[in-house]
């Protein structure tokens, strides 16, 4: 087994949009000639687009990319910009007088970060698409991850920065890959030594306390926790998976999540993974479905590890460094 890039998988290109001024931002999964897309929606917030369709009992099998973005709700308006640019290029599912791109996507919130009022927008997805590349991807606070934040249980003034990551295997001829924007609610936890990497902060801004700690400490407490979160999540395969194995690796690749962030899924988040197969290899699913929780996870890990201090947040970094 060895380390690979997402956009080593045949066929797929990623690009961002960023804006720093705006604390915002989105990044975009490219797949012209279409995959077999599945999606699991867990988090009790979320904020997507066109995720029936990807049910196992709908019609279409294929989609053509995957938007993910800041902003919220507004931010989901970036899917159409990716809409424009497949439907420029001729990509889409063809219904006899046009072709429809198919994009799937997802928005978390960072609306609380640098200026409310600037959104991803059309034009930024589009931007996002001219961006895509097939070579290595950005990490950290870029695109989807710009206005990214971790450890929001006592709300903005102890919360961390947080950012985008990517992490991919290959064994054999099979390759799997995830790229993640971390936005949680919990803390985010190392998987190979337990540490929390990031999340909330204690009082004197000085180490990084346990949410679920401080959640047990309070079950009596009603009130509303501080609803600006959503980690946003695509695993990539070149391994032949039909719609409904797609739609089931996206569930096990939840896995990641639960072994990265603590707490995960809650109420206050839209945790959302989206899975693309490109239908290359023959192998076992469940073998893929392992890989897909390992690489899920080690780009949760990642996504902060790359990210720095920003809008008056300190980022895992510093307390590397101390």
């Amino acid at each position: 087994m060895h380390n690979i890039h997402i956009t080593d998988i045949a066929g797929i290109r990623v690009g961002h949009a960023t804006n720093e001024a705006g604390g915002t931002g989105c990044t975009v999964i490219l797949c012209e000639n279409g995959a077999f897309a599945g999606v699991d929606v867990r988090g009790g917030g979320p904020a997507t687009r066109e995720t029936d369709l990807l049910k196992p009992v709908n019609m279409i099998e294929q989609v053509h990319a995957v938007m993910l973005s800041g902003g919220s709700a507004f931010g989901l308006d970036a899917a159409s910009g990716a809409m424009q640019f497949l439907e420029e290029r001729g990509a889409g599912f063809d219904v006899g007088v046009t072709k429809v791109p198919i994009v799937c996507g997802a928005s978390l919130f960072d609306l609380a970060i640098g200026e409310v009022s600037c959104r991803p927008d059309k034009k930024m997805g589009y931007e996002a698409c001219q961006n895509a590349s097939d070579g290595p991807i950005a990490e950290g606070c870029v695109g989807a991850g710009t206005g990214a934040t971790v450890g929001k249980f006592y709300g903005p003034a102890r919360m961390m920065k947080s950012g985008i990551g990517t992490f991919g295997v290959q064994m054999g001829k099979l390759q799997v890959a995830a790229i993640v924007a971390v936005n949680a609610l919990g803390d985010v936890i190392n998987v190979d030594t337990g540490e929390r990497l990031a999340g909330l902060l204690s009082e004197d801004f000085g180490k990084i306390i346990s949410t679920e700690e401080e959640m047990y400490a309070q079950l009596d407490d009603k009130r509303n926790l501080f609803s600006g979160n959503t980690t946003l999540g695509c695993v990539v395969t070149n391994a032949r998976l039909t719609k409904t194995q797609a739609t089931k690796l996206a569930s096990i690749a939840h896995n990641g999540y639960a072994r990265s962030i603590r707490p995960v899924h809650t109420m206050a988040d839209g945790d959302t993974i989206f899975a693309l197969s490109t239908a290359e290899v023959d192998v076992m699913p469940d073998a893929v479905g392992a890989l897909a929780a390992e690489v899920i996870a080690r780009a949760v890990n990642r996504a902060v590890l790359a990210a720095k201090p920003g809008y008056g947040l300190k980022a895992a970094v510093d307390f590397r460094q101390a």
